[in-house]
């Protein structure tokens, strides 16, 4: 999770060799969550393992969201096994410059 110089929050999650549609993101009441279901290999046997590193099954990891967060611009992209969830901030929580007026 780390913040860009564009005001947003980005968390990325590796999920390597998972579907797209096996992952669902959401966002409710100020929490994402990222949820899936990793199914085991269909090209090896269960019985031929001898140690698995990934293992198979639901999961899901919730974020509580700052109030600083836009939660209806939240975006998420799935691309070589990598998932990335973009959480841009509101207008009004963006850092802004404020002109120094001279006095009079």
């Amino acid at each position: 999770i780390y913040e860009t110089a564009q005001n947003e929050f980005v968390i990325k999650a590796e999920l390597p060799e998972m579907k797209r549609e096996a992952i669902a993101v959401t966002v409710d009441h100020g929490t994402l969550t990222i949820s899936g279901e990793r199914t085991p290999g269909d090209d090896v046997p269960a019985d031929a393992f001898r140690r698995l590193e990934r293992p198979s099954g639901t999961f899901s990891r919730r974020f509580a969201l700052p109030r600083s967060v836009d939660a209806s611009k939240v975006a998420a992209e799935y691309k070589d096994g990598v998932l990335t969830v973009r959480l841009p901030m509101r207008e009004e929580a963006k850092p802004r410059s404020v002109p120094v007026a001279v006095a009079s």
